[in-house]
């Protein structure tokens, strides 16, 4: 399509943020934009632009006869990248893998990187922020070597591109977006208009070559992807890396895919050698034990599709502060502090309010559904009385203010997965559906019919 510039006496000079690209007709002293002071600069007159037909590039056919077997995903050694990407790499696709600094995002993309130089042919691992000599040091660390993967060290956009031509890799990736700028446009590396421009090329680059390329992105103090908003469009899967640094757990998390589901998880431990996906991961998150123990309780959360046995760990301990304390780790303190005003009122456990309250999770697994809320309740109720739970014991269920256990989404898959691990007995809302064989379900309505599988002993005084 051609683009004829007609230029006006009349026209005014433009003024355009340097840090996000975000045009006014007038100075302002704070981008419209993105928020930032003292941006705005004088870049010239706007000109005036028409439109007019240009030459078809590629002429419009009947959707009966494309090509779907060039949208094909190829594997990337990774069953569980695969199974958050939608079975793998489709080529030309560009993948956006976002997390918090040291969770583990270069260690599992040189992994990628390594076992798909192997299998698909050469890859190109460019990175940003460290040296060569230091990527080699990690990749002898988790033996991801391979004759086919090629390492860069650069910072310039016309470089990379650069070794593209020279390398020409079926896969590309970039660690990270944010330390790679162009030369051509104003701003420091990071900034909100280098970002756009960066992406834009090497998402130009991947569709022309049909070359998968993944791209490593840093996130905010709030947890959201840094750069423009545009940044998450303009990507075919965007994926967030989660997982807490002191733990081995890291999770992966679809946030967007244009080939595939957004609601698969893929678990991975991180560990001295590497990262190596985890298929069965529910064992990180319990703790063997020959007995049971006042304060525990096993519940079955849901990440995406996939059920997971979790460990609620809680402690009660009397205190002579006016206000007891309360401290959480791996739950919401808002769901816990709920619970623990059931138990009061309609749990009939009056001691429990006038004590400090410790509840935890095991394994840095973080619950965040309802589902859980029985189990805190029981585990809560539990530490109270200094009375554990019955042994091979789930529960799943939300509960509400008034009491109520309500029903809560995936009891069969749940359930399942809980006989599966050999549990016995469940406490679920009613109405749960087909039962596994060989597992004792009570459906319980309220927190009073939940409490009922603690032994009767009065609460501590």
């Amino acid at each position: 399509m051609a683009v004829r510039t007609r230029t006006s006496p009349k026209d005014r000079p433009s003024y355009r943020c340097t840090e996000c690209g975000w045009t006014a007709a007038k100075w302002l002293g704070r981008c419209g934009e993105c928020q930032a002071w003292g941006t705005i600069e004088e870049y010239g007159a706007g000109p005036v632009r028409t439109t007019a037909a240009g030459r078809v590039t590629t002429p419009a056919k009947p959707i009966r006869e494309v090509d779907g077997r060039q949208a094909t995903a190829r594997s990337t050694g990774v069953p569980e990248l695969d199974r958050v990407l939608g079975g793998g790499l489709v080529p030309g696709a560009v993948v956006l893998l976002a997390g918090e600094p040291g969770v583990g995002k270069s260690t599992l993309l040189l992994d990628v990187a390594a076992k798909a130089a192997s299998a698909q042919g050469r890859t190109l691992y460019v990175t940003g922020e460290e040296s060569a000599s230091q990527v080699r040091l990690r990749a002898d660390r988790i033996g991801a070597l391979s004759d086919h993967l090629y390492l860069a060290a650069e910072t310039d956009l016309s470089s990379v591109l650069a070794h593209l031509d020279d390398v020409k890799p079926a896969l590309l990736i970039v660690d990270s977006v944010q330390t790679v700028a162009s030369p051509e446009i104003d701003g420091a590396p990071g900034g909100m208009a280098q970002v756009r421009e960066v992406a834009g090329a090497l998402i130009r680059a991947s569709k022309e070559r049909g070359m998968s390329t993944l791209l490593v992105g840093h996130v905010t103090k709030d947890g959201a992807i840094a750069g423009p908003r545009l940044l998450e469009h303009l990507v075919d899967v965007v994926l967030s890396f989660e997982g807490d640094r002191h733990a081995r757990l890291r999770l992966i998390r679809g946030i967007k895919n244009r080939f595939g589901a957004t609601d698969e998880v893929g678990c991975f431990e991180l560990h001295d050698e590497g990262i190596t996906g985890l298929t069965d991961p529910s064992g990180l998150f319990l703790t063997r034990r020959d007995a049971p123990v006042p304060g525990t309780c096993l519940t079955v959360t849901l990440e995406g599709k996939r059920p997971l046995v979790a460990e609620v760990q809680a402690l009660t301990v009397d205190t002579q502060i006016p206000s007891p304390r309360r401290t959480t780790s791996g739950l919401e303190t808002s769901r816990v502090s709920m619970m623990l005003a059931v138990l009061e009122q309609r749990g009939r456990i009056k001691s429990i309010g006038k004590q400090d309250i410790y509840t935890a999770t095991v394994g840095g697994v973080k619950l965040t559904e309802p589902a859980a809320d029985l189990a805190v309740a029981l585990a809560l109720a539990s530490a109270a009385i200094d009375t554990p739970l019955p042994k091979n014991l789930v529960a799943v269920g939300e509960v509400g203010l008034a009491g109520e256990v309500r029903r809560v989404t995936g009891v069969q898959r749940r359930l399942a997965e809980a006989a599966r691990l050999g549990f016995t007995h469940a406490l679920v809302p009613p109405d749960p559906g087909r039962i596994p064989s060989g597992m004792k379900v009570t459906e319980v309505t309220d927190i009073g019919d939940a409490l009922r599988v603690l032994p009767k002993r009065a609460p501590r005084s």
